[in-house]
Parts: structure tokens; sequence; C-alpha cells
């Protein structure tokens, strides 16, 4: 088994299981792979750079401070946070996705009707989501009705496994 560092067009990385490279490269080739953040089928194989610790050796030690860090412009970069890594930002990206899909109702292609019911109060006031047209979001913005539009990852669509 092969586990690969994948990268679509948009830069999402995450993780591939295959038999083979040969594997990888067919169902590729086949638009099989698709980014489970946002169902981009261009997937690249990112170079992997396995440790292999096998001389015992320690990692070397960390460097001093250059003499750059001891300049204002130098203090204020080592004084900035440090970026969250890519990864880090998806994971939290899909679990603010999974809390917002968790305590929200899924009207689908109703959403527009039940917005306005809601916001008329005809229906109860409780949290939605499905789907609407640029256009419908464009009429519910003018009658005073909120919407956001979020891409929810196709993987969270279905049931989980």
């Amino acid at each position: 088994m092969k586990v690969l560092n994948l990268r679509c067009a948009s830069g999402h990385g995450f993780e591939g299981w295959f038999a083979s490279d040969d594997d990888f490269m067919s169902q590729n080739g086949r638009g099989l792979i698709e980014c489970p953040l946002c169902a981009d089928h261009v997937i690249t194989r990112m170079p992997a750079a396995p440790r292999l610790n096998l001389s015992g050796a320690k990692a070397p030690p960390v460097a001093a401070a250059s003499p750059a860090s001891s300049s204002p412009a130098g203090a204020a970069a080592a004084n900035r946070a440090p970026e969250a890594p890519s990864a880090d930002m998806q994971a939290l990206w899909l679990a603010a996705v999974r809390k917002l899909m968790a305590q929200t109702e899924d009207v689908g292609p109703r959403f527009a009707e039940e917005a306005r019911r809601i916001h008329y109060g005809e229906s109860p006031h409780r949290g939605i989501r499905g789907q609407a047209t640029p256009e419908q979001r464009e009429a519910l913005q003018e009658e005073g009705i909120e919407t956001v539009a979020i891409p929810v990852p196709r993987v969270l669509e279905g049931p989980l496994q």
C-alpha cells in the first residue's frame, strides 16, 4: 500500500492510499480522484520526504539568531505570530462546516421559500441550509433576508462512514 501526498489545483493538500504508483496514475487519468474539500479532479502528486533515521544521528541544532533578526524589520517578523499550516486551516474549516451542518436543518431546494416563511413569521425561527440560485439569494437580500453561501465539500453531504 502506498500513501501519497496529493494536491488539487486550488492548493488543498490531502493523502491518497493506492496499491501502487500505476494504480494512482490509472485512477488519476480516469478522473476518479477528487479533492475532499472542493471536489476538484485536477490532482497532482506532491514530493514525499520520508524520514529515515537509520544512523541514530540526532537532528541538527537550531541555528542562533541571525543579524537580520536584530534589525527592527527582523524583530517585527520574529514577533509576528506564525501562520497556521494549510492542513490545520483545512481541518478548522471542515470542523466549522460540520458544526454548521449539525446545528441547521437541511431544507434542500426549498431554501428561498423556507427563509421567507421564517422571516415573515409563518414558520418557527431556526437555522436552515439548502440550495439557492444567485437570483434567489439576490431576491432574498432585497427583502432584507440575509444569506451566506458556503461551499460544502461533497464528502460531508452524505452519511459519514
